[in-house]
């Protein structure tokens, strides 16, 4: 790579020059880190043998405390290779779909969105709202998000499935206990050397009005666009921008990497098992958990892995579940090495 970087030609095709100037760095911050904790880990080595020949405590624990430091970052590499599939490295979209139950499930569909936003942005990665379908009451009845940022896809694969609530409705007088579902549906964008062909004919396109808060940025024109694949079945909106067209190239582009995604996931039949908002958003299809009354519990069906604090997982921290799961696909051999399919 490093050969083909200094080969003056290679900028007659800027994206391929992007594309490989991109898979160098990542190989070369990828080495440099490896060699920089072995290095780490040779020089505190070093160090406790020469605290303990001079009877110096202090530099001993020094080194065993850089050493238990080193052992929590060779954990979070741990995770990283794991998100070695094809498309992990990707940006992803994230939809939300509420289950039925009228406005007890958008106001739980519109919690799990909040939840997605703030761990993304712990992340550091950038979200856009692409599209979002206000509940009657409160919440939502559906929204997708553009989650921007490296291995943003990888991270959040596992997340597809249902999502269930127990809680005191706040929207019952009587104040009784509720179970809400809500779905969530994670598939990864697609760059243009990954050619996935569509025909327009299979495809019916809807415009309709930009649903809003009010005021000053709500549309007064039909500018949201929604296609509908017909051989799938598969329905992707956006209502990000204003134009219309605009609005029409996005969800071409949704529509794309939903394909794929589908491509994928008959790849892959792990999986595909848990492609959950294929199926119905209820019981015996959740992934997850989240009881608020009468005790407090996040737990995660597939890995057993459990939080008593559910109000932070609500608030973003979700780093343990999905890294549970990574490590559980990996294991079950869901993430088969997949062909390219340009």
């Amino acid at each position: 790579m490093n050969n083909k970087a200094e080969d003056p030609s290679l900028w007659n095709d800027a994206a391929e020059a992007q594309k490989l100037m991109r898979e160098r760095q990542q190989l070369d911050d990828g080495i440099n880190g490896l060699r920089r904790f072995e290095q780490q880990l040779n020089d505190n080595i070093e160090l406790i043998e020469l605290g303990e020949e001079e009877g110096d405590a202090a530099i001993v624990a020094d080194a065993e405390e850089a050493l238990k430091q080193l052992r929590n970052e060779a954990a979070k590499k741990q995770v990283e290779a794991m998100l070695s599939g094809e498309a992990d490295q990707n940006d992803t979209y994230l939809e939300v779909h509420s289950g039925a139950g009228g406005t007890e499930s958008q106001d739980w569909a519109n919690m799990l969105l909040r939840m997605y936003t703030r761990w993304a942005e712990r992340q550091g990665y950038k979200v856009e709202l692409m599209e979002i379908q206000d509940g009657e009451e409160a919440g939502i009845k559906s929204a997708t998000l553009l989650v921007k940022g490296h291995n943003a896809y990888g991270w959040l694969k596992t997340e597809s499935g249902v999502h269930r609530l127990v809680r005191i409705s706040p929207y019952d007088s009587n104040a009784r206990r509720h179970t809400s579902f809500s779905s969530i549906w994670v598939y990864p964008v697609v760059d243009d050397s990954i050619q996935i062909d569509i025909n327009e004919g299979d495809c019916r396109i809807d415009t309709y009005r930009s649903s809003g808060a009010g005021g000053q940025h709500v549309n007064t024109t039909d500018s949201a666009v929604r296609i509908t694949h017909m051989p799938s079945g598969i329905v992707v909106q956006c209502q990000q921008e204003r134009s219309q067209h605009k609005n029409r190239a996005k969800a071409w582009d949704m529509l794309r990497a939903r394909l794929y995604e589908a491509e994928l996931k008959k790849r892959e039949e792990a999986a595909n098992a848990e492609a959950a908002s294929k199926t119905d958003i209820g019981w015996g299809h959740q992934i997850r958990s989240y009881v608020l009354q009468p005790y407090q519990l996040v737990k995660d069906l597939r890995t057993g892995v459990e939080s008593t604090s559910p109000g932070d997982v609500l608030d973003g921290e979700l780093n343990d579940f999905m890294e549970a799961a990574l490590a559980h696909r990996v294991q079950g051999g869901a993430d088969a090495v997949v062909e390219d399919l340009s």
